[in-house]
């Protein structure tokens, strides 16, 4: 595995080693000592979640005030344009925000640390986006940051994407709970 940290140094963008022939391909998707020896990273992961979405559906920005979930995510159908946003009040990086192309094609992953807000993009006609967490869903801590928020100024790459009342209706930066 190949581990790349982004202009966030926090979230890192990792390759696992494929194996590849004419009956298809192979990989290690998570192991716990290579993910430690590779990232100096200690992390459990409670929980797994599975999306589908459709083109141009815009999931997030997600995170959770309190229980706060480290996520590594990855597309295991499809291509999504994933983003992670720094909530982190006392980080260099506050406000400050990071993209990575994930696809069933190139099987990167991204390890999104607590303190992120969390969101993607649906770039193909359909995806299916999974995650491992740190901690459980507590929906009494769920919290929304918008989406097109001026201040944070996330490059989408669309203006009308396909986002819930939830997401619709999300505070700025300004007005959010933040870590």
């Amino acid at each position: 595995m190949q581990v790349t940290p982004t202009k966030l140094p926090d979230v890192l963008l990792l390759e696992p080693k494929i194996w590849q022939d004419e009956r298809g391909f192979f990989m290690e998707s998570y192991n716990q000592n290579t993910f430690h020896q590779k990232t100096g990273l200690i992390v459990d992961f409670v929980q797994d979640n599975h999306s589908q979405s459709q083109q141009n559906v815009l999931r997030g920005l997600h995170y959770q005030i309190k229980q706060s979930q480290g996520k590594l995510v990855r597309a295991l159908v499809g291509e999504i344009f994933d983003v992670a946003v720094d909530l982190r009040q006392t980080s260099p990086t506050f406000g400050q925000w990071v993209g990575e192309i994930l696809s069933a094609e190139n099987k990167k992953q991204l390890w999104i640390p607590p303190g992120f807000a969390h969101g993607f993009l649906v770039l193909s006609s359909v995806a299916e986006v999974f995650y491992k967490a740190t901690d459980f869903y507590a929906p009494q801590y769920d919290r929304s940051l918008l989406w097109s928020d001026a201040q944070i100024n996330i490059n989408w790459g669309i203006t009308q994407p396909i986002v819930s009342d939830k997401d619709k209706n999300a505070p700025c930066l300004a007005e959010a709970e933040v870590f």
